[in-house]
This record gives structure tokens, sequence and C-alpha cells, in this order.
């Protein structure tokens, strides 16, 4: 059984809203303390027309209406990890809302990589200090009367974090729905292997945990779901299911990601979201670039 940390209720039943993001697939979620009004934002997204190099709000803005319209206070903008098929949207709810921006310590592997493949000089910081928070593995947070913890569940990315608030758990890309499977492991500082440690963990937790996905894609065309349980997880996972040895999950997962090409906005997701969301500074003339990396990737 997983250790948890003592200060962590996990009869507490935290309200969780879902925001479904179609361009992306990417759901965004506020999770709001119940006896309280303070409230967290998990995995936001800013829109972008890459096409045309244009960003917009939308989808942020409608966290933000919903937040000021239900009278909550916002305390963290959590990032699960540093999204490849999205954009992050936390800095711009922060201007507006406040609160702390929290990602994984490891954060700093993936500026580091992404870094040299990006060729950014050394002015971008390698430290993670664009984040208010580093979390490591079991590290705690309140939101409101909740304390939340973060399991590092790596593997997909090296900075993936799995956050624990009451009996919810949003887990990130690591799993999706069970008719969905597991995530990929072949970007820079995946391991398949790893990853298949880090679902092990997730799945350790009580079978009742809710579990909150970061994409679904609808397979076979079934309507969009994004929450599951730990049990659900075990018992029909078609990648990791219960019996499913790691080997077995290892070759799977390494053949599937051979077939896989590269998320359609990964190349400007990577750049803004190894900045906690910030664009490229602006060049002596002030305007703002994505840089598109020749066979980097």
């Amino acid at each position: 059984m997983l250790p948890i940390p003592h200060a962590v209720d996990l009869s507490v039943k935290p309200e969780v809203t879902a925001f479904f993001d179609a361009p992306t697939n990417t759901v965004s979620y506020v999770v709001k303390d119940p006896q309280s009004n303070a409230c967290a934002v998990i995995d936001s997204v800013m829109d972008i027309d890459y096409a045309a190099g244009r960003i917009a709000f939308q989808s942020a803005d409608a966290i933000i209406a919903f937040i000021q319209d239900h009278g909550l206070r916002l305390e963290w903008l959590i990032e699960t990890h540093a999204h490849a098929d999205h954009l992050s949207a936390a800095p711009y709810i922060q201007r507006t809302l406040g609160g702390q921006m929290g990602i994984g310590e490891n954060i700093t592997i993936v500026q580091e990589t992404f870094g040299k493949i990006f060729n950014e000089g050394t002015e971008f910081q390698r430290d993670g200090s664009q984040f208010d928070r580093l979390f490591k593995d079991g590290d705690t947070y309140r939101i409101g009367s909740m304390t939340a913890f973060a399991m590092h569940t790596p593997g997909h990315t090296p900075a993936c974090m799995t956050h624990v608030i009451g009996n919810a758990a949003f887990v990130g890309d690591t799993l999706f729905m069970p008719d969905g499977g597991t995530a990929r492991a072949d970007f820079p500082g995946g391991d398949a292997h790893v990853l298949y440690r880090s679902i092990k963990r997730v799945l350790a937790l009580p079978p009742e945990t809710r579990l909150f996905m970061c994409h679904d894609y609808g397979p076979n065309g079934r309507d969009i779901r994004w929450e599951t349980t730990v049990a659900d997880e075990r018992a029909h996972n078609i990648h990791v299911r219960d019996g499913v040895s790691e080997e077995e999950f290892v070759a799977m997962r390494t053949a599937r990601d051979a077939t896989l090409d590269m998320p359609r906005l990964i190349i400007p997701s990577i750049q803004v979201n190894i900045r906690a969301g910030e664009l490229p500074p602006p060049d002596e003339t002030g305007k703002r670039f994505l840089k598109v990396p020749i066979n980097g990737l």
C-alpha cells in the first residue's frame, strides 16, 4: 500500500468541475474544498491557432468566470507535468485571480533537455524558478481545509506528478480511461519501465479513489469521459489491468509508441510550458517568436 502522509484525509470529497477543450482533448479542473470557498485549478489551457500564430484565452476565461461566479478563492494552479499537447494558461489565470503555480521538481530536467533542443540561451533559467512551488514526492499542500499531496509518477516525462486531493487523484497523462490505456513513454526522459511502476503506485491507492484524466479521445467513437476509479482501472485498463506484467507492458508500449506521430502542438507547447506558461521573451523589436528545431525531435 502506498504510504499516505498522515495529514491527508482520503474520506474528503472535493467538488470537481471539469472543462473539456475539444481542440486538444484536454480536461482542466477546478477543485473546490467542500468546507470553504478555496479551490485549485489543474492543467489549464491557453488557446492557440498555430497556423495563424495567434493565441487566445477563451478556455481560461471560462475557468475564471466559473471561479468568480461561484465566489471561490484560487489558491493553487497545478501543472501535472510539462504538457506536449497544449499550452498552459496558468500565468494568465494567476494575473487575474492570484494563487501559486506548482509543478514537479523534475521540471528542471525537462527544462535542461528541451532548452538544448530549442537552443535557448543562458538567459533561460533551467532551475524551475518560473514556478512558485516545485513539488517533491510526498509533499503536501493545503487547499482551504484540505491537505493534498503530490506523488511522483514519472515515465511519460520525468516531471509527472499525480495530485491526490481527498478521495480524488489527478493523474495527468500517466493513465487514460480504461479503454484508452496509458500514456506514451518515448519523449525525451520517458521510460516505459518507469511508467509501469508509477502506474502501479497510483493503482495502490484505495479502490474507491476517483481518478481524473488530463485527456480523453473517445476510443471507438464513445462519448468523451474523464472520471473513473482505481478499481475500474485495475479491472479493465487495456494496458495495465491486474495480471499484466512489467515485461508485457514494456513490450506493448514500446511497439505502440514506435507508431505514433509527434503531438500536433508539441513545438509551441514545450517552449511555453517549460516557462510556466509564459511566451518566449520579445526580441529587440518587441515581437515574440516560437522556434521550430529542424529534425530536433
